[in-house]
């Protein structure tokens, strides 16, 4: 089953981070803009969630990682979906919507890790950092990877959050 090492964190300087994510992507890219409706379904165990592109493409997703700060391991299993929109008909016929998400996401790549800079609507703005990891690679240097980019750019412990956005929103009052 795929795995990559995860962390999340507001981010309190937009531009500065941006900039520093162009540069660790290898130069001085404005990455890639991704809108993304994800809609949570609820589960017995993990997370699954549609992501909805926008463009009549998506994916469903499961997957399941510690809802704590800092680096963690996330497994997870994707599948590509031409019709988002009749998948979520289907699913939530079947199961109860837990919540939706809704985001600009701009993408930048350094080497395997995917560095996301989300402005998620109403909730502000945070970075992602996905490392990808290899078959059977142990996840300790994953997290060496993501703690390296972590101070590569500037962000701090006190920044990093814990769960998923929807847990957020949901909490959010």
């Amino acid at each position: 089953m795929p795995q990559n090492i995860e962390i999340k964190a507001r981010v309190r300087n937009a531009p500065r981070f941006m900039l520093l994510a162009g540069q660790a992507g290898g130069g001085e890219g404005e990455g890639e803009i991704i809108h993304q409706t994800d809609t949570f379904f609820t589960v017995p165990s993990g997370r699954l969630k549609l992501r909805d592109f926008g463009d009549g493409s998506g994916e469903l997703i499961r997957y399941h990682r510690p809802d704590t700060d800092g680096p963690k391991t996330s497994d997870y299993a994707i599948t590509r979906t031409d019709d988002p929109a009749g998948l979520v008909r289907v699913l939530s016929g079947a199961l109860p919507v837990l919540g939706v998400v809704r985001k600009k996401r701009t993408l930048f790549l350094a080497g395997r890790t995917r560095i996301h800079f989300d402005e998620v609507r109403d909730l502000g703005t945070f970075m992602e950092l996905e490392v990808v990891l290899e078959d059977g690679e142990d996840a300790a240097t994953g997290e060496a990877e993501a703690q390296r980019l972590m101070a590569e750019l500037e962000i701090a412990p006190a920044d990093l959050v814990e769960g998923a956005y929807l847990d957020h929103l949901l909490n959010k009052d």
